[in-house]
């Protein structure tokens, strides 16, 4: 790593201690992530800039959706012995330029060597002095709405896959999510009940939520149609169906949650709470094709 990145990192790990005495641990949220970069699944599409800004925003955004702001990032990095400098280099300042961009930094963590890259990032976030947005409060009656844009990594992805050189704003979103930095913020202080990012497929993370809270939730096609117009010419460029995509899709790192009362701006309603067992519909009736991404 440079002297630049070690510097900035204890310059930050500085200003984080003369700070923490302001916040209580109860108003701290934390989050650990794992990222294995590989040949699998990604084929050299990545520059190492934007692994790095991949990195630090998959998991931004996950204390975005409770509610609290990313203050600070510690970061573990593995790779091979012979990785050239710049490369390394070029990790560390696509984390930079990401961290940012949400008013944090990055203060400390690890270097080891390892047969292949491999990063792990901790996040700290301030959830000024709210109780956090968990999966489990949502009730039949509250309205589902969506911060972010829906599909897009998905498409991107799928047109790297197929070498297709069309539709950059598309193949840009796969290797760079935007996920709505803020947003989790203001959702949180106009009452969300419920809010999860969705980053392993809008169905699948919403199901999280609709069986946390034991609830069920419908999404209307109407709502979402512009998600699918938007993927709808890359749909077509390599024969998939643009719908797949909106609903499964993940990565996009868009923020949904539910409300009681209208959702703040920034937001657009997609769907509303029902009645459990806990499921989510579209249109009322069942998804049949894949709901997004599952771990295990």
């Amino acid at each position: 790593m440079s002297s630049r990145t070690i510097i900035g990192a204890l310059v930050g790990a500085a200003a984080l201690a003369l700070s923490a005495g302001g916040a209580s641990a109860q108003q701290q949220k934390l989050k650990v992530g794992f990222i294995y970069v590989g040949p699998v699944g990604d084929h050299g599409w990545s520059y190492q800039h934007d692994v790095g800004r991949k990195a630090i925003a998959q998991n931004a955004a996950d204390i975005e959706a409770m509610g609290a702001q990313a203050t600070a990032f510690v970061v573990a990095f593995g790779a091979p012995a012979d990785t050239a400098t710049s490369q390394a280099l070029e990790l560390a300042d696509g984390m930079w330029h990401e961290a940012r961009l949400l008013g944090a930094g990055i203060v400390g963590g690890d270097l080891v060597s390892a047969p292949q890259w491999v990063i792990s990032v901790t996040v700290l976030g301030d959830l000024g002095g709210r109780e956090p947005v968990r999966r489990s409060g949502a009730k039949p009656g509250d309205t589902v709405a969506v911060a972010g844009e829906l599909g897009r990594s998905a498409a991107g992805y799928a047109l790297w896959h197929s070498n297709i050189h069309q539709f950059d704003a598309l193949r840009r979103r796969h290797l760079v999510p935007e996920p709505p930095y803020g947003q989790g913020r203001i959702a949180a202080d106009a009452g969300a009940t419920a809010m999860t990012d969705v980053s392993d497929g809008l169905i699948a993370d919403l199901g999280h939520v609709a069986t946390a809270s034991n609830v069920g939730i419908d999404l209307s096609t109407a709502a979402l149609s512009g998600d699918r117009d938007a993927v709808s010419g890359a749909a077509s460029a390599v024969a998939a169906d643009a719908w797949a995509w909106v609903f499964g899709g993940g990565e996009d790192h868009a923020l949904v949650a539910t409300f009681r009362a209208p959702p703040p701006a920034g937001w657009r309603v997609i769907g509303r709470v029902v009645d459990g067992p806990g499921r989510v519909l579209v249109d009322g009736d069942t998804w049949h094709g894949n709901p997004g991404w599952q771990s295990f």
